[in-house]
């Protein structure tokens, strides 16, 4: 099990991390982790701090030098399971696929099987082992009820560029959302998010140690009360899109985490009610090919729930 790369990696504390758990940190800065996974790099001694063997609860300082020593990748342990999945994209290095809503992206505690993942298992030769066992090849996620596309690496090398690239932000993610009320086209939310102190199923801008986070709305189309919005992230925090837009007063439709779901809404979109999912697909994804460099940009068509939803309230192009 490993990280990013098979090589040593140093980080450096910034300010705004002051006092956050080491295991805390070390998850937010490589999201394709659990908590779980980190804690046994540091109980294996994998993790120092300032040269120190530490704790997963040490709380960090500013300027505090964390060195992650990897140990080798282990082959995955996840099982390949006969699972319908939508390829966009297959190559020797990548492959890109447009997600079910419902599909969880990775095996974990409660979903040991018919994850994206034990998909991917059998439908491809290999994949990168780097994501460590039950997560070979994930370099991104999308949350279980978000349909769209996903990028997934097979091999090591491709694993770690790609990864580069979304933790450097380099990477274009465009998502499609119906929330309601008016939103205007052009709305920046600069917000930190972290961890509910209350609910910790939740994500919020309450946390205490809440990372920065940025999303731009770039075209909106106002009907009925709501509006289909198009929103570019320049992060990926957990959750997201989904507390900034609630944040805004503009709730995903059908997002019951968030405030999406009203339980009387007017007769003309009723229909709202079926839905048994946040109304968010992951409609864009662009990096650059993690061996060539050459720009890669691939579109997931609106999922056939979310496009029959649309049609049903009389939404018009």
């Amino acid at each position: 099990m490993t990280i990013l790369t098979t090589e040593p990696r140093t980080i450096t504390v910034p300010p705004e991390a002051a006092g956050q758990r080491l295991d805390i940190f070390l998850v937010s800065e490589h999201p394709d982790l659990s908590r779980a996974q980190v804690q046994r790099l540091i109980e294996d001694g994998h993790v120092h701090v300032e040269r120190k063997a530490a704790k997963s609860n040490l709380a960090l300082r500013p300027g505090d030098t964390i060195t992650v020593d990897i140990p080798p990748p282990q082959p995955a342990e996840a099982q390949p399971e006969e699972l319908p999945v939508d390829i966009l994209y297959e190559d020797s290095d990548v492959v890109v696929v447009n997600k079910a809503a419902g599909m969880v992206v990775h095996p974990g505690a409660g979903h040991q099987t018919g994850t994206l993942v034990n998909a991917l298992l059998h439908h491809v030769d290999d994949l990168s082992g780097i994501g460590g066992e039950l997560r070979p090849g994930i370099v991104h996620r999308l949350d279980r009820g978000t349909s769209g596309v996903m990028v997934a690496a097979k091999n090591d090398k491709a694993h770690q560029e790609l990864s580069r690239q979304f933790q450097d932000r380099e990477v274009e993610k465009e998502y499609l959302a119906l929330v309601w009320g008016a939103v205007s086209a052009g709305k920046r939310i600069d917000a930190a998010i972290g961890r509910d102190p209350v609910n910790r199923q939740k994500m919020s801008h309450r946390a205490k140690h809440a990372r920065e986070a940025v999303t731009r709305i770039v075209r909106a189309r106002t009907f009925k009360g709501l509006s289909l919005v198009q929103v570019a992230i320049h992060t990926g925090r957990t959750h997201q899109i989904r507390v900034h837009l609630s944040g805004i007063g503009h709730p995903i439709v059908g997002d019951a985490l968030y405030g999406g779901v009203h339980r009387r809404v007017p007769g003309d979109i009723k229909a709202l009610q079926k839905l048994d999912r946040p109304f968010l697909h992951a409609a864009k994804l662009a990096f650059k090919h993690p061996v060539d460099g050459h720009r890669m940009e691939f579109k997931a068509p609106l999922a056939p729930e979310l496009r029959a939803l649309l049609d049903e309230l009389g939404y018009e192009e």
